[in-house]
């Protein structure tokens, strides 16, 4: 036999030996250790023959809002995978509004409370050209503090991304300030570059000529899955979308304006750089009876079937905990309202023809016009396309 085949057939049974004794050693040393163990327990008097070990106690995690920080984890729920997890990024500020100051009125109005029973929120309205206002003095005495009004947008369609003025921007601008509400701005955008996002910037700028903003401007970027034939922003990489938010926002500000960043949750998490972008005040567009968003927000979109006095059909309803009407933005602090009595006021008003609960938004039924059916309104925007729900079976606008 030679010795090459000497050595073949001699390292596999020198490697299935040494893994016996492996084992055996293993075998030998866990034997040791019980056997410690035991005498150990013999020493103190007890019997090791009547110890019974008890299973541990194992509490499921909660994920009624998808998400959990004491384990440093975000949980999330997939069609595909079921419960998914994220880690959650060290340095970007965690939520400063509990789940439990918030409330939900009979009439689809949320509140959100300080731990002194005070306000700590403002209540707004989005809108743009979609949205017919009848009566501003109105929509002021209903319990609006401020609307933030839609400057432009880009188009999404493939081969398309054109730009566009809100026609009604400036007519609203001034009604809006005439009747005392507090204003600010938005873009609609479907950036896929620096260069695009600086248009944009551009554009928003034109807009705004001579107009005082109260709040400022939000970069409205969102994916859109209700185009059968695909959209420009299907693939925009995750730097490249950050890029240009940043580019956005620094260019805007140039001109002397204040900047936001709008965006759903589940985009967020996924799509967007946080920190990098965390020095920007933040508009959350969740739906719900609180925000699970775990990440700290100024602004947050809670319903796009609100009701409010003085406009037609429904319109998206936000909460601003920061008043940016104010030098340095203050947190919110107003007096503690008579929640009982505006209950009982909205139930006398609405038994007829409201429910006991806020209805569930209809992803289906709020998307955007056909792009093929009017090119001056392809674009969804904050006032016409729900945010992606946190379901992934749900579409995101």
């Amino acid at each position: 036999m030679s010795f090459k085949r000497v050595i073949a057939v001699a390292l596999p049974m020198l490697a299935m030996l040494g893994a016996i004794g492996g084992l055996a050693l293993a075998v030998h040393n866990r034997n040791n250790t019980i056997s410690v163990l035991r005498q150990s327990l013999e020493t103190q008097g007890v019997d090791p023959d009547r110890i019974s070990v008890e299973p541990i106690q194992y509490d499921p995690v909660p994920v009624d809002h998808f998400y959990e920080r004491a384990g440093h984890k975000i949980l999330l729920s997939d069609d595909t995978f079921g419960q998914i997890w994220l880690p959650v990024l060290s340095d970007v500020p965690l939520s400063e509004h509990p789940l439990e100051n918030m409330q939900m009125l009979p009439n689809g109005r949320m509140v959100s409370l300080d731990e002194n029973g005070n306000l700590n929120a403002l209540t707004g309205i989005d809108i743009s050209a979609h949205n017919t206002v009848t009566d501003w003095a109105a929509l002021k005495a209903d319990g609006i503090d401020f609307v933030m009004l839609r400057a432009g947008y880009r188009s999404y369609g493939v081969g398309t991304g054109k730009l566009f003025k809100d026609d009604r921007f400036r007519e609203y601008y001034r009604a809006a300030k005439d009747a005392g509400l507090l204003v600010g701005a938005y873009f609609f955008s479907q950036a896929v570059s620096e260069e695009e996002a600086v248009e944009e910037a551009i554009l928003t700028a034109e807009m705004l000529e001579g107009c005082e903003l109260d709040f400022p401007v939000a970069f409205d970027w969102e994916l859109i899955f209700h185009d059968d034939e695909g959209a420009r922003t299907d693939n925009v990489p995750v730097d490249t979308l950050t890029d240009c938010v940043l580019a956005y926002c620094q260019n805007l500000e140039s001109f002397g304006y204040q900047t936001m960043v709008y965006q759903n949750k589940r985009t967020t998490l996924f799509k967007l750089d946080m920190p990098r972008l965390k020095d920007i005040p933040f508009w959350l567009a969740e739906y719900g009876d609180g925000p699970t968003y775990i990440y700290n927000y100024d602004m947050w979109q809670y319903s796009c079937k609100g009701t409010v006095a003085g406009i037609e059909g429904n319109v998206d309803l936000n909460l601003c905990f920061r008043d940016f009407s104010q030098e340095g933005a203050p947190n919110v602090s107003l007096p503690a309202p008579d929640l009982s009595a505006m209950t009982t006021a909205v139930a006398e008003e609405t038994t007829a023809d409201t429910p006991d609960t806020p209805d569930t938004p209809d992803p289906a039924a709020e998307e955007a016009p056909d792009p093929a059916a009017e090119p001056a309104a392809d674009a969804p925007d904050a006032a016409d396309a729900e945010p992606a729900p946190d379901a992934a079976a749900q579409p995101e606008p």
